[in-house]
């Protein structure tokens, strides 16, 4: 997890259950704008040419996380909560990126409400694209196994 609008949100919520420890490996928060490079592995160069609210980067935020933290699968998360626009970029928008082996896929939210509303909002798109991921990787796996007891 590599989250940067949410602050650390979405690792909350996921940590919420007793025995989460199976199942999530850690989170970084990389809130500041260079710590998505030195932390998250963030390439300088594309964060230099499309700013921090860009797929391009919340796809390397999610590859950066599931390196980082030795991690079957990697979310990364980025956007504009407000008060003001960031770069161009509207309050309101998320990316999203959920990261695998399999590879990773951005989707592009779009939210209205203050800065907690917009937050959370991204918070819950994000654990909602997570789902969506493992539910398609459930499905995939149930159709080779199918396949393989013929």
């Amino acid at each position: 997890m590599a989250e940067s609008l949410t602050g650390g949100l979405i690792s909350a919520f996921l940590t919420t259950s007793p025995g989460t420890n199976v199942t999530f490996r850690g989170g970084l928060v990389v809130y500041a704008t260079d710590l998505k490079c030195t932390a998250a592995g963030v390439r300088p160069e594309d964060l230099e040419r499309h700013g921090p609210v860009h797929p391009l980067i919340a796809e390397q935020l999610a590859s950066g996380a599931r390196e980082r933290l030795s991690a079957d699968y990697g979310v990364g998360v980025t956007g504009v909560a407000g008060p003001g626009a960031q770069g161009g970029r509207p309050v309101g928008e998320v990316l999203v990126a959920v990261g695998s082996a399999a590879g990773t896929s951005v989707r592009r939210h779009e939210f209205d409400g203050d800065r907690d509303a917009v937050r959370i909002a991204a918070a819950a798109a994000a654990l909602g694209d997570l789902v969506d991921v493992l539910d398609s990787a459930a499905v995939e796996t149930h159709r080779d196994r199918s396949r393989g007891s013929d």
